[in-house]
């Protein structure tokens, strides 16, 4: 993938899928690491199934059998000096974790988070998302909860609300970030 935004995108669409009402995007810069965490309370697997999800030839879908994201994100965080773990039960849900050495030269960047929310916010009408963003001890944290609690009744999905997530989210993450590239 591109950027790590694109593989969060991919397995937040998975926790979509898997029916989650709540989804939980972590991102944390400290100390030369990147930590990505993305946790939600959809169907799970099962133990079996588990085992074989970093395996590009393991799939639930039924167009094709072949799923990369989950061994991409293993693979990228591997190569660049971090690690990956996944953890899940059936019938509570699924929890993804990455590592990757900042400074690494094979590791990709982070891309546009804002971008990535956005993409996700037209699918969470009957759902939440979370986004804890931190770098260093500073931190940002957008909620849809919020977000709708705000709009009293307006979609999520509308045009002028998915411009306004993304200018809150970069202004935030760039408040913390300053100059950084991630």
């Amino acid at each position: 993938m591109q950027d790590l935004s694109m593989n969060i995108l991919d397995i937040v669409d998975n926790s979509i899928k898997a029916g989650a009402s709540l989804i939980e995007i972590t991102v944390n810069a400290a100390d030369n690491m990147l930590y990505i965490e993305i946790k939600d309370n959809g169907c799970g697997m099962d133990k079996d199934f588990l085992k074989t999800v970093t395996d590009p030839y393991s799939t639930t879908r039924k167009t094709r059998n072949v799923g990369l994201g989950i061994p991409l994100f293993k693979m990228e965080a591997e190569m660049s000096g971090g690690a990956f773990e996944i953890t899940s039960e059936k019938g509570k849900g699924t929890e993804v974790k990455a590592s990757f050495l900042i400074n690494h030269i094979d590791r990709p960047p982070l891309g546009s988070l804002a971008e990535t929310v956005a993409a996700l916010l037209p699918a969470c009408e009957n759902r939440d998302l979370i986004l804890n963003f931190a770098k260093d001890g500073e931190r940002f944290v957008f909620d849809t909860r919020e977000l709708k609690e705000q709009l009293e009744g307006e979609a999520v999905g509308q045009p002028y609300v998915l411009q306004f997530v993304k200018e809150m989210i970069n202004e935030n993450i760039l408040s913390i970030i300053g100059g950084t590239i991630l």
